[in-house]
């Protein structure tokens, strides 16, 4: 009976039940590490700026403002009152945190938060190759680690503070659409995942039109079917970030259409910049400078090499993530990947702010998950992670460690 058991027609869904369970506890596994590894990263780091928690704390209060000043700089004074230029979605989501611990407790452990959701990050990221195709788990541990520790994820989570903790939320986000894009599809939630993206960084509202592309069957162009339900659905999911967006505008300074992002307050250089544009082609050329040339300085004492904190190019610090370029083209998806990619980072292309204090080029974090995602497809394709993207992968992390080193070390140019 036992070998009756062992080769009856229902081995093989018993077979893929425990290869499940098998990814499952590994991803799990995974993730914890990571959570580990970023804390011993950002414990002892005081980012000093948790303006997300206390604007948790004044939405579960029923405001938009704060009752204090938390720096000098990238703050809001209009009409008497102090606001938060950044896109409240993060807020959102440490509504629950703050309601526990209060405003003061939560900033006080926003390392150990940080660190979580960094980690949830990996989660993520070990699901969508399980949805992408990527079997082997030893090739979803070389490329979750890509993505953890030779990206700026790695540093964010390190410095943490307002500016980087929407970040991490923002990637869970995005990959959170991905995920559901290789899964049952859903267009509604896929429409409250990239909304809700947007309300945490403005440029992903950039990839709600590649999410509709996405959509569309990979059959051919022939028997291509537009899938009118799923786009009705999405418009709705996200048209209600959009609602939500114009609104806090309008609560907050009289306009919808006013963010706030050009009335925070700067110090000059960085405001002189500005007044060049909030968005302009005078600051194309140095934002393609940090995110691709900008290099380290020499210096003479350990660690020999040295950042200056306004960028470092991506191809130092993610060298890995060219494995993207070696996804299948024939396939529709993968152009609309890349599409995404693209459409979502133009916009810090042009952005006054260059993301500084940084290391790497931080803005490009918005459109990583989708070269991260054509770097599991480029798996599938080739069907192992090889040698040289390994050494490159290795290379990225050597890299970034030396980052959590100055993440300590490094002067801030706004100072």
């Amino acid at each position: 009976m036992a070998d009756a058991v062992l080769t009856g027609p229902t081995v093989r869904p018993a077979i893929l039940a425990h290869e499940g369970r098998r990814a499952m506890l590994a991803g799990l596994a995974v993730a914890a590490l990571g959570a580990l590894a970023y804390w011993l990263s950002n414990r002892q780091f005081d980012a000093g700026r948790g303006d997300f928690f206390y604007l948790a704390d004044a939405f579960l209060h029923g405001r938009t403002w704060l009752d204090f000043q938390p720096g000098p700089w990238d703050v809001i004074e209009f009409g008497g009152r102090i606001y938060v230029p950044f896109a409240p979605f993060p807020a959102v989501v440490l509504m629950p945190v703050v309601a526990v611990l209060g405003a003061a407790r939560a900033d006080l452990v926003e390392t150990g938060i940080n660190a979580l959701i960094a980690a949830g990050d990996l989660g993520l990221a070990w699901m969508l190759l399980g949805r992408l195709g990527v079997e082997r788990l030893r090739d979803r541990a070389w490329l979750v680690a890509m993505l953890g520790f030779s990206t700026a994820i790695w540093w964010v989570t390190t410095r943490g503070g307002v500016w980087h903790t929407g970040q991490l939320i923002a990637t869970a986000l995005t990959l959170g659409c991905l995920i559901e894009l290789w899964g049952r599809r859903r267009g509604l939630l896929i429409g409250l995942l990239a909304g809700a993206a947007f309300l945490t960084r403005a440029p992903l509202a950039f990839a709600v039109p590649f999410y509709a592309l996405m959509l569309i069957s990979d059959r051919p162009a022939g028997l291509a079917r537009i899938p009118s339900r799923a786009w009705f659905l999405l418009t709705v999911g996200a048209g209600v970030s959009l609602v939500f967006f114009l609104w806090y505008n309008a609560v907050r300074f009289g306009s919808p259409f006013e963010s706030g992002y050009a009335l925070a307050a700067l110090p000059d250089w960085l405001a002189d910049r500005r007044d060049l544009g909030l968005f302009s082609l005078a600051h194309l050329g140095p934002n393609l400078d940090y995110l691709l040339y900008h290099g380290f300085r020499q210096i003479a004492d350990a660690p020999f090499l040295r950042p200056d904190g306004l960028g470092l190019s991506i191809l130092v610090t993610s060298p890995g993530l060219l494995l993207a370029v070696r996804a299948d083209w024939r396939s529709p998806r993968t152009w609309w990947l890349a599409g995404a990619a693209l459409a979502v980072l133009l916009p810090s292309l042009l952005y006054y702010g260059g993301g500084w204090l940084q290391y790497g080029y931080r803005y490009a974090l918005d459109s990583i998950p989708f070269a991260f995602a054509l770097a599991g497809l480029a798996v599938v394709k080739a069907g192992r992670v090889g040698w040289l993207w390994r050494a490159l992968i290795l290379a990225g992390i050597a890299v970034n460690a030396l980052g959590v080193y100055w993440a300590y070390h490094m002067n801030d140019p706004w100072t």
